[in-house]
């Protein structure tokens, strides 16, 4: 499916004089404040977050999945519907594939029809955490980390296969997740499957093409409960540095122990030129991988404000890599993907309205009260109106989630490949 530019204009139609009520209303506010607003609408226009191609069909948990019907069964589809989304939303301008689950078939024909969609291939990301078909050897017990040398040699020859993949695609970036660690005490030599996951690391980085980047994501726990190997942005950041320059961390906003400060890990890190993207996602209480911003904006909002300052400030650091890793089990995936969107550049948006320099002024002064007030100044505007100009400046819809409904999208899938279609991937 393809929806038409001619449908988003007729409706947006119904709402542009509303908008253009609202906008000006709000440009001439941020105007008198010294914002420069044309400058923020062109900022949103061009920031672009990579959709993951597991999330394109029902989520679910390990008691249950229940299918919104009409799902991607192929890594075609799959790009269809990343195209409905950034048609709509102008912001998803990405994919980022998850191997082997998404493997093409004809590398000429997805990368024709990603480009005709005006899609780029995001970072491409192994999977270690699962034995696959026909494979030799098994990761029940851990592949980079694993005791045993045939095992690591599988898993790290698996991320060289995929680093081939995405090189045909004009992917530039390698992101290595893990699931090794133990559940019991005693289970694990803390130290060698540190050091076993340090040497593993290091052999595939010597295979990354001169203008990639490896990039090394952890998580506290789960789905083992005593330790994890990669536990913590210190350990990814140990791990990154002995590989070289080109591995850097990479942040899952849900792969942190409850009230964790990622606002400040992000600072550090882009500090030390060592931060190499992002999984959005929220949480209430530990990896929920819930809709971005459904749960806590305000700190989603704290850390694009860490974004920004170091985007401004930190040249060291690179362009980062955003993608969305969320699970949506009770809900459409297509609109949960697009509410994740809204919400991301809504928290970009708002960090992008902080005087920087007055906020400065406020630290130095020690003035506690006026920091406050600068921030939730800020957070407390209503940036929607910019979201909507930099998505019709690009020809996207108004509000996108209404577009979606009124032009029936679910139901057009469904008819297209009917109800009993399963997505690879969540």
């Amino acid at each position: 499916m393809k929806i038409q530019k001619e449908h988003i204009v007729n409706y947006n139609k119904k709402g542009i004089e509303n908008h253009n009520q609202n906008f000006d209303f709000l440009a001439n506010k941020l105007t008198n404040q010294g914002n420069d607003v044309n400058a923020i609408v062109s900022k949103l226009a061009d920031f672009q977050v990579a959709i993951p191609s597991w999330a394109l069909g029902a989520g679910g948990t390990r008691f249950g999945r229940f299918s919104f019907f009409g799902e991607p069964s192929n890594l075609e589809q799959k790009i269809e519907d990343i195209g409905v989304l950034h048609s709509l939303t102008q912001t998803a301008g990405a994919v980022s594939l998850h191997i082997p689950w998404d493997i093409p078939s004809d590398y000429n024909a997805i990368k024709e029809k990603a480009n005709a969609l005006d899609i780029k291939f995001d970072a491409v990301n192994s999977n270690t955490f699962q034995d696959q078909k026909d494979a030799s050897e098994s990761y029940k017990y851990g592949s980079l980390s694993n005791t045993s040398q045939a095992v690591r040699e599988q898993a790290i020859q698996h991320n060289l296969d995929v680093i081939k993949i995405g090189d045909k695609l004009g992917s530039k970036a390698l992101t290595v997740w893990l699931a090794d660690g133990s559940c019991f005490p005693g289970q694990n030599n803390f130290q060698t499957a540190f050091q076993n996951t340090q040497d593993s690391l290091i052999d595939i980085y010597k295979g990354l093409p001169n203008d990639w980047k490896m990039l090394v994501e952890y998580k506290p726990y789960e789905p083992n409960f005593y330790s994890t190997v990669i536990q913590d942005w210190g350990a990814s950041l140990m791990l990154a540095n002995g590989c070289g320059d080109k591995a850097y961390t990479l942040v899952d906003l849900g792969h942190h122990l409850p009230n964790s400060n990622i606002e400040q890990i992000v600072s550090i890190l882009q500090l030390k030129g060592k931060l190499g993207g992002f999984h959005f996602n929220d949480s209430k209480y530990g990896d929920d991988d819930l809709t971005v911003g459904s749960i806590k904006p305000y700190a989603l909002f704290l850390i694009f404000n860490e974004l920004v300052y170091g985007m401004q400030n930190n040249p060291q650091n690179p362009d980062l890599a955003w993608m969305i890793d969320a699970s949506h089990n009770v809900k459409d995936p297509l609109e949960d993907l697009i509410q994740s969107l809204e919400a991301i550049q809504e928290a970009y948006a708002k960090a992008l309205l902080i005087d920087q320099a007055a906020l400065k002024a406020a630290q130095i002064d020690n003035d506690v009260v006026k920091c406050q007030e600068i921030l939730q100044g800020a957070y407390r505007t209503d940036v929607r109106p910019l979201l909507e100009k930099a998505r019709l400046e690009r020809g996207g819809a108004l509000s996108p989630i209404q577009a979606y409904r009124a032009l029936d999208v679910r139901n057009s899938l469904i008819k297209e490949r009917g109800k009993n279609t399963v997505a690879t991937g969540l």
